[in-house]
């Protein structure tokens, strides 16, 4: 799980900044907040939501599909204002790097996720119920294990056992490609009722559209309680410095596993990512006013009449 200490990576000045109404207009460099889009379908929703509310309040957003480490490197240097996806703890060995030289919340912006191996219904009726399972089961899994995409906090986690032969794991091999190409595997199994094991996580649809179920016994490596992980935002310093209110909205934004959940299952029936945070957010809006407090449109106005004109609300 993620320390407190970890978090403590705000200065007082940028503290101050963040807490205070933002009145003063900002430079016409700010009315564009630069995203990273690390490819999961959870940060294509949260993205989503934050476009809505920035549109609203007359900003423009800007998204760059990078890797997570990548998408560190681009908010150390400034390339990149924003970052709504940080895992804890599946990225912690990707960000701890970058401590001191970035914004990250000190307040998660979603809790309840959680992230471990996975199993289908049947494999796991069949017997393949813990990590210690594994090794059993080798054979029937071909000794694969399916990730997503390489540099992915997951991934490093799954290798790592590999490599230190953590539960006899040390002749597995795992399958690195993307998000949605391990989907695709993992639907191919199950319509075969074929055994997978594969990187699973809440909020995501897959846990309604496949019968699947965690493994126990992994808490040494991805966290107890299923590794369960708190989610944070992360910005540029430049950004928090140079625009204050843009800041301010980008990093009061909470999500939680059914928001996310409702959106993306949308997004993986092929509907667009805008159209469906809209949608979500004309329905359910009663938390826009916290997420608003104190913050103003990119011309100085009240920010959250705005972006209740911008949903027709």
């Amino acid at each position: 799980m993620h320390t407190s200490s970890f978090l403590l990576g705000i200065s007082a000045g940028v503290a101050l900044t963040l807490g205070g109404l933002a009145h003063s207009a900002e430079p016409e460099t700010c009315s564009t907040i630069r995203l990273a889009d690390i490819g999961w379908t959870d940060n294509a929703a949260n993205n989503a939501l934050a476009s809505a509310v920035a549109n609203g309040s007359g900003y423009k957003i800007e998204k760059t599909t990078v890797s997570a480490p990548i998408a560190m490197t681009g908010l150390k240097g400034g390339q990149l204002d924003a970052f709504l996806d940080y895992w804890s703890p599946a990225l912690d060995s990707t960000v701890t790097p970058f401590r001191g030289t970035v914004v990250i919340g000190d307040e998660p912006n979603m809790r309840g996720a959680k992230y471990t191996l996975a199993v289908p219904q049947y494999l796991y009726d069949a017997g393949l119920h813990d990590f210690r399972d594994l090794e059993q089961f080798k054979d029937k899994l071909g000794g694969k294990i399916y990730g997503i995409e390489p540099g992915s906090g997951g991934n490093k986690l799954v290798k790592q056992m590999i490599d230190q032969n953590m539960f006899n794991l040390g002749s597995f091999k795992l399958i690195e490609s993307s998000e949605a190409a391990m989907l695709v595997q993992v639907q191919r199994a199950v319509a075969a009722n074929a055994p997978i094991v594969f990187l699973g996580w809440s909020p995501h649809p897959m846990n309604l559209s496949v019968k699947m179920q965690y493994l126990t016994g992994g808490d040494k490596v991805f966290g107890p309680d299923f590794g369960a992980a708190k989610v944070y935002t992360v910005m540029s310093k430049k950004f928090v410095s140079s625009c204050p209110n843009a800041a301010k909205l980008v990093s009061q934004m909470r999500f939680t596993p059914d928001m996310e959940s409702s959106i993306m299952a949308q997004i993986m029936e092929k509907k667009d990512a805008s159209d469906s945070a809209k949608s979500y957010l004309r329905t359910h809006n009663d938390f826009l006013a916290t997420w608003l407090s104190g913050v103003t449109t990119f011309d100085g106005k009240d920010s959250l009449p705005a972006v209740k004109h911008s949903l027709g609300l």
